[in-house]
């Protein structure tokens, strides 16, 4: 069996999915949706989720931590953080200011975790869920490295990097199939007995 550690963009999947309009999606089980993309004759190791805790509205924050909490009750399942920070903009034509958010570290976690992985030989097959540009130099030294190793690049739905794709052994599109057979289930139970919710927006 093919060994497959699977690496999520968490934000690239989410503005994904955003981008299609599909909200219904939002309380997605990666792990699933990884385990639905390997192929037979290969096992899925370990799922690596790349994110950031946001800094906004208390509400969003709040959803934003049960999905997390919900997707730390699955085996095998590892969370990595990055920074969510603020940047000030100004409009050039009428000087407005405001801030934007923006989600930092994630391409140099996974960058970081799938170079190191390889390196230790965890993995025969790296699934990378992402179509971040930044990631094309990590990808292609794996595979310059490693030259038994594979990375395939899925792209989520609704983002798609040529230069990504192209740098990986193989690539290809998640479909909606795949991502609506992946979602949780409404309630999700935690190991000290506490129900997660999914959030009603």
């Amino acid at each position: 069996m093919e060994r497959v550690i699977a690496y999520v963009g968490g934000f690239n999947l989410y503005f994904g999915l955003r981008s299609k309009g599909w909200k219904r999606y939002y309380w997605l089980n990666v792990q699933a949706l990884a385990q639905n993309l390997v192929k037979p004759g290969q096992a899925l190791v370990v799922t690596k989720y790349f994110t950031a805790r946001i800094a906004g509205p208390p509400d969003k924050e709040e959803r934003q931590s049960t999905y997390i909490e919900a997707l730390k009750t699955l085996r095998e399942f590892e969370v990595f953080y990055g920074k969510y920070q603020l940047n000030p903009r100004q409009c050039s034509q009428c000087g407005f200011r405001d801030e934007v958010p923006n989600e930092k570290m994630t391409d140099v976690n996974i960058a970081v975790e799938i170079l190191k992985d390889a390196y230790q030989d965890k993995f025969d097959v790296a699934l990378l869920i992402s179509a971040d540009s930044d990631l094309v130099r990590p990808v292609k030294a794996v595979t310059e490295l490693f030259p038994r190793k594979r990375v395939v690049v899925a792209s989520p739905p609704g983002r798609y990097s040529a230069d990504l794709a192209n740098s990986g052994s193989s690539s290809f599109i998640i479909g909606r199939a795949k991502i609506a057979k992946s979602v949780f289930p409404e309630k999700v139970v935690k190991a000290d007995a506490y129900v997660l919710r999914r959030p009603a927006s």
